[in-house]
């Protein structure tokens, strides 16, 4: 994707830590000769170097799929409107967010490799929950009935790029504005934009 230079995140170790805390993501590839994005669920394996996730049977999509290309899988962070009024010079207003995109070779999994597959996910999304189900807790007849209905894959990671729009091409005193002024705003989606502008300020 385009990403002019003062945007770019190249800090591999911040992105698998982005997407650990921002897994649900689109899955990009081609059906019928046009775009197809599946909005799921993924787990970035211990290493950082495979994703995994699944898809439901009736969704064409995984039919699809040319295994001898590389695939897309998107990863949306905060992002929001920045008013031009929040600058002490005349400007236009812009949007400021993170994006991540993920490149990488998929693979259908089976077995007890998509079961446990399925287990990192659930787990990692019931913990702080105060009676967490699990996997292996289920009824044997009601989860194999429950994973008929899947397609598993698993995708080796061959790039990754990010775009972090924080307002870094500002010098320090708009940049300190314009986070004040989202944390006016008083939602968290602002006020979580506001908490990555803070951690990335004018180079």
């Amino acid at each position: 994707m385009y990403v002019p230079k003062e945007f770019r995140n190249e800090n591999i170790e911040e992105l698998k830590d982005f997407i650990r805390h921002n897994n649900f993501g689109m899955l990009v590839t081609e059906v019928n000769n046009r775009p197809w994005i599946s909005h799921i669920p993924f787990m970035l394996d211990k290493n950082g170097d495979e994703l995994s996730a699944h898809i439901f049977r009736g969704n064409i999509q995984w039919k699809e799929i040319d295994l001898s290309i590389e695939i897309l899988v998107v990863f949306q962070g905060p992002h929001g409107y920045i008013s031009s009024s929040w600058y002490d010079h005349e400007n236009v207003p812009t949007w400021n967010y993170i994006a991540v995109h993920v490149y990488g070779s998929l693979r259908i999994i089976e077995g007890e490799e998509l079961v446990d597959s399925l287990r990192q996910l659930v787990d990692h999304h019931e913990k702080g929950i105060p009676h967490p189900v699990s996997v292996d807790q289920m009824s044997p007849k009601f989860f194999n009935s429950e994973l008929r209905g899947i397609v598993g894959f698993k995708i080796a990671i061959t790039d990754i790029q990010a775009a972090y729009k924080l307002s870094q091409n500002r010098d320090a005193y708009n940049h300190k504005n314009i986070i004040q002024e989202l944390e006016k705003k008083g939602n968290p989606a602002s006020f979580t934009l506001a908490q990555q502008m803070k951690k990335h300020k004018p180079k």
